[in-house]
């Protein structure tokens, strides 16, 4: 066949076969694979075809902490949920008890979804999670059912999510 040319005014592209460094920061994500079965001697989850799981785990599986537990250990959450305002106040069981009934149908497919502690602050409630997804849900639930101000701020170097509702 014929010679290839390169058309005047176009440059080849060099391929560069590099591995890229993940964009999300998380100090607790596992940085080596586990073995497999492994169990958390703390909560019982079994990590199980490359996720924890709730399984019943084998006797001579591998232990180790998962990471909800771990950063629980550490009291260092990756959600922050301020719930505040007059209505909040006036509603506040009812309100939290969606929060609970949340990460309880959460916890039942992701076991690495849970809420770590609930406390007042400063005239709010402040509830804490060790994901960043479960404080999102958290957030969206409450302002589906009672509308009110909605508020995200993600730090993505830190992988924190603060969620601030207010009515």
């Amino acid at each position: 066949m014929g010679t290839h040319t390169t058309p005047p005014g176009f440059r080849p592209i060099s391929r560069r076969d590099s591995m890229f460094e993940e964009r999300v920061h998380d100090a607790y994500r596992a940085r080596h694979k586990l073995p497999e079965p492994t169990v958390c001697p703390q909560c019982g989850a079994v990590f199980h075809e490359g996720r924890w799981q709730w399984l019943q785990a084998p006797a001579d599986a591998h232990q180790e902490p998962c990471p909800a537990c771990h950063r629980i250990h550490d009291h260092l959450p990756a959600g922050f949920v301020t719930l505040q305002g007059e209505f909040f106040l006036a509603h506040r069981e009812e309100i939290l008890h969606l929060a609970y009934n949340l990460e309880k149908h959460e916890r039942t497919e992701h076991p690495l979804n849970r809420i770590m502690e609930i406390e007042e602050k400063d005239g709010a409630t402040l509830i804490t999670t060790t994901d960043i997804h479960l404080a999102r849900g958290i957030g969206e639930a409450i302002h589906n059912a009672y509308q009110g101000e909605l508020e995200f701020h993600y730090n993505a170097d830190e992988y924190l999510l603060r969620v601030s509702w207010t009515r």
